[in-house]
């Protein structure tokens, strides 16, 4: 009957399209990220066409591409996904009211509509990506700001984790804000140090406080007689390594860089098999998500092959395949898994993974696997074009799917 309920739902009419979209801080952000899903790779693809193939006339940004696609997908792409979650989940984290729609929709539009005015400005518009990425970091600054008062007024014993995601966002702001910097004349190693940030600052410290806490709930709802493993120990341990990284990377000192990724493949793997995944392959929607999150035990792997490699030949034997194991692997994943899920069930939905989710994880798994390809020799830029191109392959249909329901009211009828 549920299913029923859904396939019947009605797209709002124009004019009530504003009120739904603010009815919920997930729709518009959501909405937003799914967008930025697309564009984002489709201006890569192309740009890796250009590289690979040649394209007449196609305009080149002012500053190096790869770091543009390092910067829009890690400050752009992925946050506009994790304010959605975090503006929504804050105040039942911390038993605070739900936030009113002044606070989340200025997120949503200086987010996106900087992103987008940053994307526009990667053809040859040096002008527009600086106003795209100073209006981006508004956004960051009205979000941070509206979470930090969220935390403030809570009166909740726990916050480790609502903490652990406000620093992150509060690193991203600054990376953001130093790659402005870079654009108006600062030194390139700022650019570097953003990009480094992105990752290992705002990215990974989100994802994994958000796992750390909601994965083994998720499983000890559906599994009988689990056991919820979530040391207090681990979110501590993750920042110090994960800072420790950036910092190493940043500068160079890549020498020693096994002595913290070591670490980090050790902890995640830890979790990961503490949080027993065998146990957790159905339903789907649950499956999922443990499935994303072996990528991230795998990643540091590959990153601790890699080092002990370096220190051994000063070789860098799988480049950017550790990285982009990361990347797509493990964020683009868990994006999957993780949306899919608020998704259904903040529209009155199943909380069933249904066959586009699936298409859409599973072909993911296999442009991961030819991004990683890519780095191990042969025809790179051919390679790179391919996963590209899969990436948009895999998500066109989740991004057609998923924008359908934020843009229609929910399945059963309720508000939000």
């Amino acid at each position: 009957m549920a299913e029923s309920r859904s396939s019947a739902a009605k797209p709002a009419a124009f004019a009530e399209l504003s009120t739904l979209l603010a009815s919920a801080p997930h729709r518009p952000l959501f909405l937003a990220g799914s967008i930025a899903v697309l564009l984002s790779m489709a201006w890569w693809a192309v740009e890796l066409t250009w590289m690979r193939f040649g394209l007449a006339g196609w305009p080149q940004p002012s500053i190096p591409p790869g770091w543009a696609h390092a910067m829009l997908i890690q400050y752009g792409l992925f946050p506009l996904f994790m304010f959605g979650f975090l503006m929504t989940t804050f105040p039942r984290w911390l038993g605070r009211p739900d936030l009113p729609w002044t606070r989340y929709l200025p997120v949503a539009g200086c987010v996106f509509g900087g992103y987008v005015l940053a994307n526009i400005g990667l053809l040859d518009l040096g002008w527009l990506l600086k106003l795209g990425i100073a209006v981006m970091l508004v956004g960051y600054l009205v979000g941070v700001w509206t979470l930090g008062g969220v935390l403030r007024a809570s009166v909740a014993e726990r916050k480790g984790h609502a903490r652990s995601c406000l620093a992150a966002l509060c690193l991203g702001t600054l990376g953001l804000a130093i790659f402005l910097a870079y654009l108006f004349g600062a030194p390139a190693d700022c650019a570097l140090l953003a990009i480094h940030i992105g990752t290992f600052g705002l990215l990974l410290p989100i994802y994994f406080s958000v796992m750390h806490r909601m994965l083994p709930f998720f499983t000890g709802n559906v599994v009988k007689g689990y056991a919820v493993i979530r040391p207090g120990w681990s979110l501590p341990v993750v920042w110090m390594l994960l800072l420790a990284h950036l910092l190493l990377a940043w500068r160079g000192v890549l020498g020693w860089l096994w002595l913290v990724d070591l670490p980090l493949a050790l902890v995640f793997a830890w979790h990961s098999l503490s949080w027993k995944p065998w146990k957790a392959m159905h339903p789907g929607l649950l499956a999922v998500l443990h499935l994303a999150f072996a990528w991230l035990p795998v990643a540091f792997v590959l990153f601790s092959i890699q080092d002990v490699v370096y220190v051994a030949s000063g070789h860098l034997i799988l480049g950017r395949a550790p990285l982009h194991a990361l990347g797509i692997g493990f964020f683009g994943s868990m994006l999957v898994a993780m949306v899919t899920r608020v998704t259904q069930g903040h529209s009155g939905r199943p909380l069933q993974m249904g066959a586009v989710p699936w298409l859409c994880f599973g072909l993911l798994q296999l442009v991961a696997l030819l991004r990683i390809r890519a780095e191990l020799g042969g025809d790179v830029y051919l390679w790179l074009v391919i996963a590209a191109y899969g990436w948009l392959l895999a998500f066109l249909p989740w991004v057609l799917r998923s924008a359908w329901i934020y843009l229609t009211p929910r399945a059963d009828g309720k508000p939000g």
